[in-house]
């Protein structure tokens, strides 16, 4: 086919780009922009890429897309989403074309829940890969052990030899697919949560629900109404699938409890508060070594799987490798002892704790973290990974959530980990102050320690003026940060050496 994708720089886009590339259908795309990474890698695979949108992007005659797909950004007034409506093209969403095209006659594992969609994505495809079960996967970040973001798998997978095989039964089963499924709108056609799409494809679909708390408030005004889509979504899972569910987080717990008709299969650390459920799987952090590696033991039904070892360290990167173990043993029948060697081989996901080097002794992180847990989460993990220091936070209030009042309190906490927190501006316009996160309020309830900046060029005077080497800069967004990254590289690499604090 023709595939045409307006919005095609999304980062989901983008890879739907390249999974139907792979699948050997000619595609093309439009954009404003094709930055890196997306755009050299959209090139790359062979994707004509047009800058701007325009009618004329669709093509006439023999050029005529065969398909469109239209990303979740592209609203009704887009000049190609109109052409494509007035010239009655066959259009779609990325969600709808991932499930028609990609997810049918295969078993899905998909990954849901408001944190560490991502991680346990890229930890579950890399422990079916590492079992030889070639699954395909998409997921809306670049894993570092794996080729892609997104790959398109075979379509059927091998099972082992047994007895009791029905006679005539060809031997093989629908091949997995993992993909992150996030709760965020569709389409503008379709406002529903792209995960409902995933889901219910088959008769033993796999989920994973890692945590459910109030997100993307843009689209959900009310902490009902974020609830009432995962239930929409644990109630689509078919009686014959499997859902994994986190035990510790209280409200992911009540509504798998309360609403799913397959099975569910719990896990939670050692000494967490699961309420009324007894969680199969229990894991046990233990240390962090000096080149970061978590260590942590693990148990199922009571039983020792002995100790595992993986280079993404923190507790909450300890769930997520349960909840792909989980996954991966009960819905695909992975050996435990298979994955403890594939998360041995782990190596993260860009920007989720992202070393991006240490000019002059000073440790720049990348992370994408901007919900209060997750930013809580983050320094804690990198905290113990570096307990010598100062660990010096920066935050960017810019997605949806983060740029409203709804965590002002919850961000308080977040930050207990740090020594020194910088917090920029709010990064995004058109909000009314009355429910805009208050800045200079957060930095006084955080005290001495923090300081509401006036800009970039600021927090890097600041950060320039106090890291020592030895100290840990870790830098929280969800987007581009007006390239405070590099410039804070550039900015340690030619700054005189200060008093040296520590190498550890």
């Amino acid at each position: 086919m023709k595939i045409h994708l307006v919005g095609i720089s999304g980062t989901g886009m983008g890879s739907l780009a390249t999974l139907f590339r792979e699948a050997g259908h000619t595609v093309t795309g439009s954009d404003v922009a094709f930055d890196p990474p997306t755009g050299p890698m959209l090139r790359a695979a062979g994707i004509a890429c047009k800058t701007g949108y325009s009618a004329d992007n669709l093509g006439d005659g023999d050029e005529t897309p065969n398909l469109v797909v239209v990303g979740n950004a592209i609203g009704k007034s887009n000049v190609e989403a109109i052409a494509v409506e007035t010239r009655a093209l066959p259009r779609t969403s990325m969600s709808a074309a991932l499930r028609e095209h990609f997810l049918a006659k295969r078993t899905p594992l998909v990954v849901a829940g408001t944190h560490g969609k991502t991680t346990t994505s890229a930890m579950a495809a890399l422990v079916l890969e590492k079992a030889g079960l070639e699954p395909g996967w998409f997921i809306g970040g670049q894993p570092r052990s794996l080729p892609s973001s997104a790959a398109v798998g075979r379509t059927k997978r091998k099972l082992t030899a047994t007895p009791d095989l029905l006679e005539g039964h060809d031997g093989t089963a629908p091949a997995p697919f993992v993909v992150e499924g996030d709760e965020y709108d569709a389409v503008y056609w379709h406002k529903a949560p792209k995960f409902l799409d995933y889901i219910g494809v088959g008769e033993s679909d796999v989920a994973i629900l890692t945590s459910v708390e109030h997100d993307h408030i843009d689209i959900y005004p009310s902490a009902d109404a974020y609830e009432a889509a995962f239930v929409t979504f644990i109630k689509a899972i078919p009686a014959g699938g499997l859902l994994v569910c986190d035990a510790h987080d209280a409200r992911a717990r009540a509504l798998a409890s309360a609403h799913a008709t397959c099975r569910v299969s719990f896990y939670a650390l050692e000494g967490d508060d699961t309420g009324d459920v007894t969680p199969t799987w229990v894991g046990a952090p233990s240390t962090i070594d000096e080149g970061g590696q978590q260590f942590f033991d693990v148990y199922t039904g009571g039983m020792s799987c002995g100790r595992f070892a993986m280079r993404a360290p923190g507790k909450h990167n300890v769930r997520n490798a349960l909840a792909a173990m989980a996954a991966a043993a009960e819905g695909f029948g992975v050996p435990v002892s298979t994955t403890k060697r594939a998360l041995a081989q782990f190596e993260g996901v860009k920007r989720r704790q992202e070393l991006l080097g240490a000019p002059n002794g000073v440790r720049v992180y990348d992370d994408f973290a901007h919900h209060p847990t997750a930013v809580d989460e983050t320094l804690h993990a990198l905290r113990a990974k570096h307990p010598a220091g100062k660990l010096i936070a920066i935050f960017e209030p810019r997605s949806a959530t983060a740029c409203r009042a709804l965590h002002q309190d919850a961000y308080v906490k977040s930050f207990d980990a740090a020594d020194r927190v910088l917090l920029a501006p709010v990064g995004r316009s058109g909000i009314a102050d009355s429910e805009k996160l208050d800045v200079p309020r957060l930095a006084r309830d955080l005290g001495t320690k923090a300081v509401a900046a006036a800009d970039g060029a600021d927090i890097l005077a600041r950060v320039v003026a106090e890291a020592a080497p030895g100290d840990t800069v870790a830098v929280l967004s969800n987007g581009a940060f007006g390239g405070l990254h590099e410039k804070l590289l550039a900015a340690l690499a030619v700054r005189a050496p200060l008093p040296n604090r520590s190498t550890s």
